[in-house]
């Protein structure tokens, strides 16, 4: 099966990882900035690290064929040619700093026409972090069409998506969604609007998740042309807003 990987962090990978994945029907991969495994010393190993994701990456996973892009929040290097947009920012803890953050990131957004992907917070704090969110995309004025939401659960996918939004759904062995799960949020909440992603880290996490849960569906009785739509089309029509995404 063809799919894309919408939200996957291969900096922590290793390059058998990309070829797993490469074998298993991937054809593009999306990588959001994020807090890459440790603090960094100083802000110059921020620079590298946005070069790795600019440079490196898209190197290592075009030896495999695979199409590498990447998010981040750095108006330096927004015009490199596999940056998508912003992203992930969000919420975490659901601090005032953390908020103001994200406000700014949104105007950063506006100011270079970009999509925006948004994490929000683990476990219990979801809830309230999600609220949090929808409400600053409100008052940014945002289009909706070019913003997903992701990690959402059962508890926060309707309220993304009846607010306009994408959704994105986070397969992770030990926190958020099981196949199991994103099969029942999928036949729940419909098929727009949505997809689902590996976000694989430097924690416990499986790159192969996305193709994994798409067997899954299989066995439920989805059609090939209904799993072709969750885990290529549904990404395939969101990122395409960019006009750097080219598979």
């Amino acid at each position: 099966m063809r799919y894309i990987e919408p939200h996957a962090h291969m900096v922590s990978r290793s390059t058998a990882d990309y070829q797993n994945i490469a074998q298993a029907g991937c054809e593009a991969l999306c990588e959001p900035a994020f807090w890459a495994g440790f603090d960094r010393a100083s802000p110059q190993g921020f620079f590298d690290y946005y070069r790795q994701l600019t440079e490196y990456e898209p190197a290592r996973a075009a030896k495999f064929g695979i199409k590498h892009f990447c998010w981040l929040c750095i108006p330096d290097f927004i015009d490199k040619p596999n940056v998508l947009g912003i992203g992930e920012i969000g919420l975490n803890k659901n601090t005032k700093n953390e908020l103001m953050i994200f406000e700014e990131h949104l105007e950063i957004a506006k100011k270079f026409n970009r999509p925006i992907l948004i994490h929000t917070p683990h476990l219990e704090d979801k809830l309230k972090g999600t609220r949090l969110i929808l409400d600053a995309l409100k008052n940014a004025n945002v289009d909706c069409d070019r913003v997903i939401v992701d990690h959402v659960e059962e508890h926060t996918a309707p309220l993304v998506l009846d607010a306009g939004y994408w959704a994105g759904m986070t397969l992770y062995p030990e926190s958020k969604c099981s196949p199991a799960r994103a099969i029942d949020i999928l036949e729940t909440f419909g098929m727009e609007r949505i997809w689902m992603n590996s976000a694989c880290d430097w924690g416990i996490s499986d790159p192969l998740a996305v193709i994994k849960t798409a067997l899954e569906m299989k066995k439920r009785q989805h059609s090939a042309e209904i799993v072709d739509k969750v885990i290529f089309e549904n990404p395939k029509r969101f990122l395409s807003q960019c006009p750097n995404f080219k598979l």
